[in-house]
């Protein structure tokens, strides 16, 4: 899978479209890596409600330019949950807005789906 920056943006988008625990559910907050490795995250509650992503490392090979002008930034301020263990939100990069939802599918691994435009795309990550 190729590196670039609309794939951490959407990566950003789901890990951030989190939203802390809601009752009966699985939280996202934590440390979060892609299952591909390239990437780690960190999800935090930034609100009553919701959540924050902020991309914290890189894999040595994923490190362009493009990619660290993003590392320790929150790519993701907020995050709203839309039903048990499901959250939606929006990430902004150099203008564009990427949109994403976030599915826990259990305590330690989460799917995300990113779309720009008409073009989707899955992510997996496992906790860390």
């Amino acid at each position: 899978m190729t590196f670039n920056r609309s794939w951490i943006a959407a990566l950003a988008l789901a890990l951030l479209a989190t939203s802390p625990v809601i009752a009966g559910g699985l939280s996202p907050i934590g440390q979060w890596q892609v299952t591909t490795g390239e990437a780690r995250y960190i999800v935090v509650a930034c609100g009553d409600t919701k959540l924050c992503a902020k991309l914290v490392w890189l894999r040595s090979d994923a490190r362009t330019s493009d990619n660290l002008a993003l590392l320790d930034h929150y790519m993701v301020k907020g995050a709203i949950p839309t039903g048990v263990g499901k959250w939606q939100g929006d990430v902004t990069l150099s203008g564009h807005s990427y949109g994403g939802t976030l599915t826990m599918v259990s305590k330690n691994f989460m799917t995300l789906q990113g779309c720009s435009g008409f073009l989707c795309q899955t992510y997996e990550f496992t906790r860390i």
